[in-house]
């Protein structure tokens, strides 16, 4: 069961990026590309792998799980001080992610696993029409014994990474 999100005053952004992408296999190409540069020339390389992979599992469950025909799908970065947040949002309010355990022979069933792997916190929010899942990497320093990105091997979660779903504002 996941923990419902309590929101505090939100962080001003520093920088922020938002694009409509059209339901296809190429946008998912297209969104993790432009994640990869954009986080890159905000300062923080050292996320940008990590970010890619995320926008690119969110845009994935969208894609698949979320999207109707004739509607666009929204990727939103945004930088504070404290945190980096990518964001997807598609018009399926209706069908909420979960984590789940995926076979051994599935081809799907762990996009959501990487996201709370490589995510500091993640969560979905309601939207008057659709849903947005987000995902977020604080900035903070990690230390240097510390493994980062896609080839990590943690064997799950730490105790403070949470997921939640919020309550409409």
């Amino acid at each position: 069961m996941a923990a419902v999100q309590k929101f505090s005053v939100p962080e001003p952004p520093l920088r922020e990026d938002r694009l409509d992408y059209t339901p296809t296999a190429r946008s998912i190409s297209l969104s993790r590309h432009r994640t990869a540069r954009l986080v890159i020339r905000w300062g923080h390389a050292e996320l940008a792998d990590d970010a890619a992979l995320l926008v690119s599992e969110l845009a994935t469950n969208a894609l698949l799980h979320g999207g109707v025909r004739g509607r666009l799908i929204r990727v939103e970065l945004t930088l504070t001080r404290t945190a980096l947040r990518v964001a997807v949002s598609d018009p399926r309010g209706e069908r909420l992610p979960g984590l789940r355990v995926a076979a051994t022979d599935d081809c799907y069933g762990r996009g959501l696993l990487i996201v709370a792997r490589l995510a500091d916190h993640w969560g979905v929010e309601p939207r008057t029409v659709g849903k947005t899942v987000y995902a977020e990497l604080s900035l903070r320093r990690r230390a240097p014994d510390t493994p980062v990105g896609p080839r990590s091997h943690r064997a799950g979660p730490p105790e403070s990474r949470t997921a939640g779903v919020a309550t409409p504002r």
